[in-house]
């Protein structure tokens, strides 16, 4: 497994994991057309190309043999919906699910935490569906700190999240974080 910079060649592999994902984890007694429509309008290839090219976001991939199988995208300038949160926000782990339990997450998410660290920034937040237990206990499980809640938004419905915050220490040249 080879952990990289997302390149634009990858916004097709990258869109179709973010929709097998997003609907496994999110979609759980059935798909309406209200999640439908968020789900294909959201993880289009052209938004996933724009998202790379953006020098605010900072996506990496990780690859196997045959393919993309996980990705985490970095948000620079992006306020937490809560105090102690900072403005980098980890906006995106997504791991194909037959790869859940192999360490593709943990690899991408320290790859993403040594950026931000050699970038000199001291904490990152993430929000995550307040129900997602296996997502909660995986960030808990690498340091993060539950921090307070906020509500994600599709139109007019609301769903209750959980913000996390993860303090880095100081970059050192030792090869740690």
């Amino acid at each position: 497994m080879t952990v990289r910079p997302a390149q634009e060649s990858d916004a097709s592999s990258i869109a179709a994991i973010s929709i097998e994902v997003w609907v496994g984890t999110y979609l759980k007694r059935g798909v309406s057309a209200h999640f439908a429509d968020y789900a294909l309008a959201t993880f289009t290839t052209s938004n996933i190309q724009t998202l790379i090219a953006d020098p605010t976001q900072i996506m990496l991939v990780s690859e196997n043999a045959e393919g993309i199988d996980g990705y985490i995208r970095v948000s620079h300038g992006c306020k937490a919906p809560v105090a102690q949160g900072g403005d980098v926000e980890i906006a995106t782990l997504y791991v194909q699910p037959r790869h859940h339990g192999t360490g593709i997450g943990k690899r991408l998410l320290w790859a993403a935490l040594r950026h931000c660290s050699e970038r000199k920034i001291d904490v990152v937040w993430l929000a995550t569906n307040a129900e997602n237990t296996p997502a909660i206990a995986f960030y808990i499980a690498q340091g993060f700190q539950h921090i307070g809640e906020t509500q994600f938004r599709i139109d007019d419905e609301a769903y209750l999240n959980n913000v996390y915050a993860y303090r880095l220490p100081p970059a050192d040249n030792s090869g740690g974080l």
